[in-house]
């Protein structure tokens, strides 16, 4: 009767697992119909975003990408090389539980996110580069992530138990391609509305990126308290993803803003497909283990985001007014110049120096 009445006091009365100050609460129906609208609520807006995203590529440079795939490929070599190396390493230093290993490598398997390509346009990041590499990632995906899972999960679990829900990256890739698809055929024929609409989806995007992360800490609150290493992998995994991702972009030769791109592109992962598999694969005593990891990382891709975005912006306004204080100094000098050519020549001023 003792331990139990010690778990009371620690958890929720209704809690379906308890095991000390570690709970899981079953979903109430006010939640699942919460959930069910939100996600509703959130895949159209999401639709609305990409379509936006979609009016700032053109189909010439997109087309460019795909016919001379060196960017593509140096993304590739980062969200599938990179990425479930980097997984494995941070489950093997940290010494976490089987379990919990499996779901960071499953994060680190997971394609890009939608998310990168609203951050890639703040940046000034190549925008047909973007939606090309979530494109490819994503498709590549189907056979990427049961390839990586097979080769790193080997020491901790059978790949075969875990389950890749295909249908959701499907889904995924037809979210994607057909707004996009759409936002790009009115750029070819609307280049002014289409800038419109751009600069309204990229607002709309930054925002609903924060309400992601938002709802879903407001869905899952209180439900479990898990181990402190997984919080720390979560807040190392996504700042080693986009420092990795610049750095081997930059020795590939890309350009800056290409850099800028490939790196949010491997760091930002697809945290909602995570959860999918998580939940998917594993047992209610299993996810007690681990199920906030994926939430842990959004949190944390998007904290970096922001960050890598407040750090481009100082450092754009500091370029442009360096540029600007230099310009007007060369047209301070340009004056003089001529004034004292003015006054050599008894007042008259060429039309060459003019």
């Amino acid at each position: 009767a003792k331990p139990l009445a010690e778990n009371s006091t620690a958890c929720p009365a209704n809690a379906t697992i308890c095991n000390g100050t570690s709970c899981v609460l079953p979903e109430d129906n006010f939640n699942e119909t919460l959930s069910i609208i939100l996600s509703t609520v959130l895949t159209v807006m999401l639709a609305l975003v990409m379509f936006s995203m979609g009016c700032n590529v053109e189909l010439k440079k997109f087309w460019g990408h795909v016919k001379r795939p060196w960017g593509i490929f140096v993304g590739f070599l980062c969200q599938f090389g990179i990425m479930p190396l980097t997984a494995f390493l941070l489950s093997l230093a940290f010494n976490v539980l089987p379990i919990q290993a499996v779901v960071v490598l499953i994060m680190g398997c997971c394609p890009g996110g939608t998310a990168s390509n609203v951050i890639a346009y703040w940046v000034d990041g190549d925008m047909d580069l973007s939606i090309s590499m979530t494109t490819c990632s994503t498709l590549l995906a189907m056979g990427m992530m049961p390839l990586c899972l097979f080769i790193y999960t080997k020491m901790w679990t059978d790949s075969n138990a875990i389950v890749l829900p295909y249908d959701s990256i499907g889904i995924s890739l037809v979210a994607l391609i057909i707004p996009v698809s759409f936002g790009m055929y009115v750029n070819h024929r609307w280049p002014s509305k289409a800038k419109i609409i751009l600069k309204i989806g990229s607002i709309v995007g930054a925002i609903l990126i924060v309400l992601i992360a938002v709802v879903g800490g407001i869905l899952y609150r209180g439900s479990w308290i898990i181990s402190p290493k997984l919080w720390y992998i979560g807040t190392i995994f996504p700042a080693a993803g986009y420092s990795l991702g610049f750095f081997l972009a930059r020795i590939a030769g890309l350009s800056w803003s290409r850099c800028r791109t490939v790196s949010l592109e491997t760091g930002m992962q697809n945290t909602q497909l995570c959860s999918t598999i998580v939940q998917l694969s594993f047992t209610p005593e299993q996810l007690e283990l681990m199920f906030t990891f994926p939430l842990i990382y959004s949190i944390f891709q998007l904290l970096f985001a922001l960050l890598i975005l407040g750090g481009y912006r100082v450092y754009r306004r500091h370029r442009v007014k360096q540029k600007t204080d230099v310009e007007k100094t060369d047209e301070k000098e340009d004056s003089k110049s001529m004034s004292s050519h003015a006054k050599t020549n008894g007042g008259f001023v060429s039309n060459d120096i003019k």
